[in-house]
């Protein structure tokens, strides 16, 4: 997931495989059966009553003692209160390695570390990604406390992924270096936008690169079905020299090598809080001739070396303390309508979430699997040179 950011993908399982994480330190993953309660194991419950219920899986988890996350900034989506949060709360220490990984790099830990104490216990994957891992056998079936509240069309059925939170595809622009920000994919192909105009990672690997590629297909005449016009929306902006090739991070916008980022709104509209102190005058507009809108999924490695700190943590995740703390960070929680139903909607984080309007539509299954390996295909091509 970079936001620094390749962070999450939304790519799927036909991508080219990236060089497998280098190990180091590596040694045998825990018994699991230390992490049983009347002789049932956290490894295998797929809910907390299954397990005993939630004080039987808080005990356990707390011997467990530690979480292993990777691929988790703390500057995206809040995830840096979410992990405090938990760690206040549980006493149970969150690692993450490499914060700025991408999904792939999370895949290829579990697959080149498993059983070893080393691997990932838990993984925030872009949707196809999810699908892709779940496909490959990767994932534990786990039905956290509000899975019936997660809307059907956002979870898997046998409850090995389920979406965590979301956004819209958006154009954040330092208003300091540039004289008129852009706010459509139209305004990006302006001349006076040369070499300013970044994504948030590689589309082949990152999904919130992705999801740009696709939103600017949608503006360019494109639809779910052809993500093509996307990638010739990028080549022609190559070509007249506004893209660059810099990919956008908080430092990259911090310091002014991407004026012009290409991102998640929640992550550009965390950026306006963050730099403002700095002097970063920083805009954020969805762009109403490409509007894309997309979900993260949560999932819990089926071979995780600490499996209660793992089903807890989805727990707090799933809760209304964790999906308002994504809220705070500008991210659109999947449990939104169900907690603004409830009353349990923090209504003030809500209130400041970036304006858009009508009702996000999502690329199912199949058209994600062709707009990747179209991807795959041609992006490279499309802006090398």
């Amino acid at each position: 997931m970079t936001v620094s950011l390749p962070r999450t993908a939304l790519l799927g399982g036909s991508l080219a495989v990236v060089a497998a994480l280098a190990l180091s330190a590596c040694g045998a993953a825990p018994d699991k059966a230390s992490a049983t309660a009347d002789g049932k194991s956290a490894a295998t419950a797929t809910s907390a009553a299954d397990f005993g219920g939630m004080d039987a899986l808080v005990a356990a988890a707390k011997t467990e003692g530690k979480l292993h996350a990777i691929a988790l900034p703390r500057d995206w989506a809040n995830y840096g209160a979410l992990i405090g949060g938990f760690e206040k709360k549980y006493g149970i220490k969150i690692e993450v390695e490499n914060p700025d990984g991408s999904s792939q790099d999370e895949i290829n830990a579990v697959t080149s570390r498993k059983g070893q104490d080393r691997a990932p216990d838990v993984l925030d994957l872009g949707s196809s990604f999810a699908l892709s891992a779940a496909e490959q056998g990767l994932l534990a079936g786990y039905e956290v406390a509000a899975f019936d509240d997660i809307p059907a069309g956002q979870k898997d059925p046998q409850a090995r992924w389920y979406n965590d939170y979301g956004g819209y595809v958006s154009i954040g622009c330092d208003a300091k270096r540039v004289k008129e920000c852009p706010t459509t994919f139209k305004d990006l192909l302006k001349p006076e936008y040369k070499g300013q105009v970044a994504l948030n990672g590689n589309p082949t690997k990152a999904g919130a690169a992705f999801g740009g590629v696709y939103a600017a297909a949608l503006a360019a005449g494109g639809s779910f079905d052809d993500i093509q016009p996307g990638i010739d929306f990028f080549a022609k902006l190559k070509k007249n020299g506004n893209f660059t090739p810099v990919e956008s991070t908080p430092a990259t916008v911090e310091q002014g090598e991407t004026p012009i980022s290409i991102d998640w709104d929640y992550l550009n509209a965390g950026y306006a809080d963050e730099f403002k102190s700095k002097g970063v005058d920083w805009k954020v507009a969805v762009p109403a001739d490409g509007r894309y809108a997309q979900y993260y999924s949560q999932a819990i490695n089926k071979d995780a070396p600490h499996p209660a700190a793992a089903r807890l943590w989805q727990e707090y995740l799933y809760s209304a303390e964790g999906q308002n703390l994504w809220l705070k960070g500008y991210a659109r929680p999947a449990l939104m309508p169900a907690m603004e139903k409830a009353g349990t909607l923090d209504q003030d984080a809500a209130a400041r979430l970036p304006e858009v309007d009508g009702t996000p539509a999502f690329p199912s299954e199949a058209q994600q699997s062709k707009a990747k390996d179209v991807l795959a295909q041609g992006w490279g091509k499309a802006v090398s040179g």
